[in-house]
């Protein structure tokens, strides 16, 4: 299958670099269009924290998203990916496949982030969730492991 439509998520982590990697290997091969997706995740919580804060820090937090997102860009335009920005507030989860449907997307791109059974527990697994709201295909990239020497 050719991936004419990527969506890949980017959150300027380790993970997210590999993801990134990854995904523009496959673009370039493919000449898929990339959607690149920061979201940032919110609660009410925050938001009502916010507007009784003077410091903004959701303010902030989204500046710093933004920022991301143009270097993610930047990148993949810099290996000759066609890629768009694209900032979204929510559950990871959830707007990652809103964003999927409404892009119209071959293949969704994400990181693989390793966490403790109780952590995975309390904020659940984003690509596990992912695969039941899904519309297409899901690559998680994992960082290639460094080779074993041994005799």
């Amino acid at each position: 299958m050719v991936f004419r439509t990527m969506l890949l998520c980017y959150d300027g982590t380790r993970e997210g670099r590999t993801a990134l990697n990854q995904g523009a290997e496959l673009a370039a091969a493919c000449g898929a269009f990339v959607h690149l997706l920061a979201v940032v995740r919110t609660s009410a919580t925050v938001i009502v924290g916010e507007s009784l804060s003077s410091d903004a820090p959701f303010a902030q937090q989204t500046r710093h998203i933004e920022e991301i997102l143009n270097e993610g860009v930047a990148k993949l335009t810099e290996r000759g990916v066609k890629a768009r920005g694209h900032v979204a507030l929510g559950e990871p989860t959830d707007e990652i496949a809103r964003a999927a449907k409404s892009l119209h997307v071959d293949l969704i791109v994400l990181g693989h982030r390793t966490q403790s059974a109780f952590a995975r527990w309390w904020h659940g697994s984003v690509g596990v969730t992912l695969l039941d709201l899904s519309p297409c295909s899901i690559l998680i990239s994992i960082e290639n492991p460094i080779p074993e020497t041994g005799p």
